[in-house]
This record gives C-alpha cells, sequence and structure tokens, in this order.
C-alpha cells in the first residue's frame, strides 16, 4: 500500500480582546497539499498535472497522497478513497485566531508577527502564505545549461529538451542512437537532430520520411531521353546516338566507322544517321546499293555519227561506221573485204565489232562472251583463235561446238581500262578452200566491282 509522507506546518494565533470573544480558524497545508475552501479541507495536489515532464524514460506518473510516484507503464494502481480522504482531513491543522465582535473586520495585528510560512512560501497582502516564483525572482541555483521549473514551495532543475541529466550536468541526447526516427540517415545535433536522404531522395513534410525525387520532371538532367528510377534516374539516346562516358550525354554514333558492309561505295555519316553515296557515273538505289546510270539512255555527247556505249561508270562514243579501207559496211557493225579487190585476198572476209562492259576486279575464270558462226557450210572445218589483244595472257578462247566458242577471263581485269580483242574463226573445206571472219571485241572494264 502506497503512503504518504506528511510534515505539518503548525501555525497558533490568538488574539484576546475586552468584548465578547469570536474564535476564527486559520489552517496551514503540509506540503503536497493545498487549501481547498469550498470542501474547507486541505485537498492533495496532482503533480503529474503541474510539473513538466514529472517522469521520464517511458515511465508514467502517477499521482497519490502529497506527493507522486514514477512507475512502469504495465504497473497496476488501485486508489483507496477512503484513505485518500482520510489523508486529506489530516494534512492540515486549524489554529485559532480571535477577534471581538466590535470590530468583525478588523484585521489582525501587524500579520508579519502573527504568519510563519513556510519554506518556499512568503505572507501575501492577503495575510495568507502563497508560493515564492523562485524561476522568476532568480533565487534558484540552476546552472546554465539548466531550466527552472517553478513548483509549490519549491523549484526543480531540469534539462531543455533534447538532454538528460547525467550527474549534476546536462549532457546531449543523442537520438539516433535510440529507436529509428529517420527513414534513411539520423543525423545528431546539440540538443536536437535531423534526418537526411539518401541521393535521389528527399525528405517529406513531415522531416523524417524520404521520398524519391522524379529528376527527369524536376530538372532534366539527360541530353535526349530520361527515364526515373526509385532513387536515381537513367539517360538513354535517340537511334544515331550512344550514351558518353558521364552516362548523360550523347554522342554520335559513327556507323560508318563500326561496319565496312553499309553502303556498297561509301559511306558518309552524319549526326544521328548515316548516308550512301555513290561515283559519278551511278545512283544509290535502295538507300546503300549503287546502281550505273545509262548515260545513252539519259544524257550523252554524242556525236549524230557515232554510237553511244553505256558500261559500268560511264560511256563510250564510238563511230557508227568502224569499217576501214578496203572494207565497206554491209550491215551494222559489219565490214565486209570485197572479192574484187586482190587485197582482200589476204585479209579476212569481214570483220564485225562488237562492245561489251565488265565490271572491275570480276571473279576468275569467267565465262564472258561466246562467239559462233553465222553461216554454216556442209563439209567445212571451223577453228577459233585469239589473233590479237591478248599480250598479257588474260583470255582463253575455248571451242564448245563446230561452230561456236566461249571467251574465258582467266586474269582478273582492274578498271577502268579498254581491252580490244579480235577473235578469227578460220573455215576450210575439202577442196582445201580456206577462208576466215574477225571479230573485233572492245572490253570496257568499269572502274568499279559493281
Amino acid at each position: 500500500m502506497l503512503t504518504a509522507m506528511f510534515l505539518a506546518a503548525l501555525i497558533l494565533i490568538t488574539v484576546h480582546s475586552q468584548e465578547t470573544e469570536e474564535t476564527i480558524t486559520y489552517t496551514q497545508c503540509t506540503d503536497g497539499y493545498e487549501w481547498d475552501p469550498v470542501r474547507q479541507r486541505c485537498k492533495d495536489i496532482d503533480e503529474c498535472e503541474i510539473v513538466p515532464d514529472a517522469c521520464k524514460g517511458g515511465m508514467k506518473c502517477v499521482n497519490h497522497y502529497g506527493g507522486y510516484l514514477c512507475l512502469p507503464r504495465t504497473a497496476q494502481i488501485i486508489v483507496n478513497e477512503r484513505e485518500e480522504a482520510a489523508a486529506e482531513s489530516t494534512s492540515g491543522r486549524n489554529n485559532v485566531i480571535r477577534r471581538t465582535p466590535a470590530d468583525p473586520q478588523r484585521a489582525p495585528p501587524n500579520p508579519t508577527h502573527q504568519i510563519q510560512c513556510a519554506a518556499g512560501y512568503e505572507q501575501s497582502d492577503h495575510n495568507v502564505c502563497q508560493d515564492i516564483d523562485e524561476c522568476a525572482t532568480g533565487t534558484h541555483n540552476c546552472r546554465p545549461d539548466q531550466v527552472c521549473v517553478n513548483l509549490r514551495g519549491s523549484f526543480s532543475c531540469q534539462c531543455p529538451p533534447g538532454y538528460q541529466k547525467r550527474g549534476d550536468q546536462c549532457v546531449d541526447i543523442d537520438e539516433c542512437t535510440l529507436p529509428p526516427y529517420c527513414h534513411h540517415r539520423c543525423v545528431n545535433a546539440p540538443g536536437s537532430y535531423y534526418c537526411q536522404c539518401n541521393a535521389g531522395f528527399q525528405l517529406a513534410s513531415n522531416n523524417h520520411t524520404c521520398v524519391d525525387i522524379n529528376e527527369c520532371d524536376a530538372n532534366n538532367p539527360c541530353a535526349q531521353q530520361c527515364y526515373n528510377i526509385l532513387g536515381s534516374f537513367i539517360c538513354q539516346c535517340n537511334p544515331g546516338f550512344e550514351l558518353s562516358s558521364d552516362r548523360i550525354n550523347c554522342e554520335d554514333t559513327d556507323e560508318c566507322r563500326t561496319s565496312s558492309y553499309l553502303c556498297q561505295y561509301q559511306c558518309v555519316n552524319e549526326p544521328g544517321k548515316f548516308s550512301c553515296v555513290c561515283p559519278e557515273g551511278y545512283q544509290v538505289v535502295g538507300g546503300r546499293t549503287c546502281q550505273d546510270i545509262n548515260e545513252c539512255e539519259t544524257n550523252n555527247e554524242c556525236r549524230e555519227d557515232e554510237i553511244c556505249w553505256n558500261y559500268h561508270g560511264g560511256f563510250r562514243c564510238y563511230p557508227r561506221n568502224p569499217c576501214q579501207e578496203p572494207y565497206v559496211l554491209t550491215s551494222e557493225n559489219r565490214c565486209v573485204c570485197p572479192v574484187s579487190n586482190a587485197i582482200c585476198r589476204e585479209l579476212p572476209y569481214s570483220v564485225v565489232y562488237k562492245y561489251m562492259s565488265i565490271r572491275s576486279d570480276r571473279t576468275v575464270p569467267s565465262d564472258i562472251f561466246q562467239i559462233q558462226a553465222t553461216s554454216i557450210y556442209p563439209n567445212t572445218i571451223n577453228t577459233f583463235r585469239i589473233k590479237s589483244g591478248n599480250e598479257n595472257g588474260e583470255f582463253y578462247l575455248r571451242q564448245t561446238s563446230a561452230v561456236s566458242a566461249m571467251l574465258v577471263l582467266v586474269k582478273s581485269l582492274s578498271g577502268p581500262r579498254e581491252h580490244i580483242v579480235d577473235l578469227e574463226m578460220l573455215t576450210v573445206n575439202s577442196l582445201n578452200y580456206r577462208t576466215s571472219s574477225v571479230l573485233r571485241l572492245t572490253i570496257i572494264v568499269g572502274p568499279y566491282a559493281f
């Protein structure tokens, strides 16, 4: 059972007069109690309500007769109202002051000589004992780092918020060692603390929780595309660009450097893209491939007495009548030496002019041209040979039948260049009749392999 210690301050004041005496009762309450003029008795003071932070360390304040206790929050408290009433009734004693009926309003003689107040109290103008506020008068002995709290009849030296007593001194409470107040990081400060957030987060309005910062909306740091992620962000670049080493800026991707197969001829890098170009005489097809321009169909500088021959990458102008005396033109590109002319007996009977074009660096061996007799006579034998133009052995003539042969390219040719090759067909019959025909083949090698 909880018991209260009571210290009674008893004051006895007696006033005598020649007239009829009247008894006036004056009561002084002990510490922890105060006079209740309605109930006419001393009543307990609830220190739990008037003392700031009466209990520390998670304890709860429990008021009881003449004082208070700090108990664990799980403690069960049983209050005996009878004992409380008894305690209040015994917390003060009556002293008798006598007045005469002739002067009932007359105050007692000098109260300073008749009332003695307890420590911490002083006599008021109304002849009662009132509490001395030691904190206001400066009569306390609290240290400069402490806070004075006035109590009834006394005072208390307490530490400011964020500090705790250690001996006679107030030391800072490291809130960061207590259960976590902060979402991310706690920083202790004198008498207080504050919270910090990790990079990519910011404090919410409650100054404790950390919320993600949307860097893309707040201040887009990316040069092109920004994507927010929890606590950070990532940058991406548009097609044709790549992230630089700082992972923020975008650098142009040199597609021409990464691959040599993007363009058939030449790749030109451009900001965010690339384009293909073709050499003179060609045009871009499909964005990457080079196609020969047929200048003979579009625009050329050949005269009327010339024919235009297109080849890969350009064109040539050749005479419409290529015949040289004693040959005469009998049909397009065919010259015949008249039998009536004695000179013609030692010359090939006919010369046919043909033109062809091939790409540079063509794969070998490769069949490139077929020669065939235009007239077939019975009991004749035809043989084929390269008469001229094969001094370096680039060609080989392979007979494919009695009346035809195939010209084979056996050495790769690089352009641009022009080869004139005379292919001869010898015809012999059983009567020792002998004649020959020549096909003058002009081979134009283009400057490129396309």
